[in-house]
């Protein structure tokens, strides 16, 4: 569900919006009323959060500051610690639209709002390098896709051969991030009981699905493993 602020005039792009991809936005105090219902999550840096519709960011963004203001008291005198549990904020939010001008303005919107009070906080121990992996985060969660089909789409809104595929990112220790590649039709079916679950050998089990793709490395690095 896509959301606007509620100082914004229209709920509305466009009437061909409405009528392509029913496109219809929601008054910001909807969306703090749905997440007070989870608010002792919105408050946990590593609480997972999935938008199948994100428009251009309004539920991420409320949840986005609400952990980072959580974090903000909560490690007031160490922005060592904030940094790093300020990445793992970043990297439990994810997003898919069809609309690929919606992704690119959630993807600049969330960065925003994580540097801003990154930098308000951390001063002159804030680093480009904690940026850079936030960024490259965001760019890995919030994904230009058909939560219906799965798919990723190209910039017409259509299916592509691609499928969606989400990086889970946890912190290891005290510098080190795990990046986990999973397919969106993988952690689907393995959330629901059945043939999928019984498939997994006792090891995938363990490890949560079939991964992709996994590494470990400093969570201030991460992006420099590329794609």
């Amino acid at each position: 569900m896509a959301v606007k602020e509620e100082n914004t005039p229209s709920q509305i792009k466009s009437r061909e919006r409405v009528a392509e991809r029913g496109e219809v936005f929601t008054a910001e105090r909807e969306v703090n009323a749905m997440c007070d219902l989870v608010k002792d999550e919105c408050l946990r840096a590593d609480s997972r959060f999935l938008e199948p519709a994100c428009g251009d960011g309004n539920f991420l963004a409320v949840i986005l500051r609400r952990k980072l203001g959580e974090l903000r008291r909560k490690y007031a005198m160490s922005p060592r610690d904030y940094e790093k549990q300020a990445i793992v904020a970043i990297g439990s939010l994810y997003g898919v639209d069809i609309m690929n001008d919606n992704v690119l303005a959630c993807r600049e919107r969330l960065f925003a709002i994580w540097n801003e009070e990154y930098t308000a906080h951390c001063k002159a121990d804030a680093s480009d390098e904690a940026r850079e992996s936030a960024r490259f985060i965001i760019s890995r969660n919030i994904v230009n896709g058909n939560a219906l089909t799965l798919m990723c789409v190209d910039q017409d809104g259509k299916d592509t051969s691609a499928p969606i595929v989400f990086s889970e990112w946890t912190l290891i220790g005290s510098t080190q991030m795990q990046r986990s590649d999973y397919t969106m039709a993988d952690l689907l079916i393995y959330n629901e009981e059945g043939t999928f679950f019984a498939a997994l050998t006792e090891e995938q089990k363990e490890e949560g699905g079939v991964f992709l793709r996994r590494y470990i490395t400093h969570y201030k690095k991460v992006q420099e493993y590329g794609e």
